[in-house]
């Protein structure tokens, strides 16, 4: 399925930043423990850098040492969609922003419960906004 928003590859590059663009657009990965969201214990919502896309609650962020923003679920599940992934000869399963089509990182099932899921997410492919 086609993503909603649908932009050139010029368009992306004049919006996003360099390690969003290398992220979001080419399937990228920031180094770990680098992400402005790592460590982040705020209160709010994990938006789509890319489109804005409401994505993860810090509700469900949790700490899972891995060096990147973890939660076990989304917080809207149509905004979020998953592929299989055989890139760096692994099996992984990627996920993306349903709405614009931006790689955010790859989900794995060690995460807590409810679900025992852990989305591992990239910061820079992320905004926050903080609930005052």
């Amino acid at each position: 399925m086609a993503p909603d928003i649908e932009k050139t590859d010029e368009e992306w590059r004049e919006e996003l930043t360099p390690e969003q663009y290398e992220v979001l657009r080419r399937q990228g990965t920031e180094r770990a423990f680098t992400g402005d969201y790592v460590y982040n214990h705020d209160t709010g919502m994990y938006r789509c850098a890319g489109c804005g896309a409401d994505l993860f609650s810090s509700e469900t962020k949790f700490e899972s040492g891995s060096g990147w923003p973890s939660f076990y679920e989304p917080a809207v599940a149509a905004n979020v969609e998953v592929h299989e992934d055989r890139s760096h000869g692994m099996v992984r399963t990627e996920v993306r922003c349903k709405r614009c089509g931006g790689h955010l990182g790859h989900v794995f099932p060690d995460g807590p419960n409810p679900t025992g899921l852990r989305y591992c997410i990239n910061s820079c492919a992320l905004d926050f906004d903080k609930v005052k």
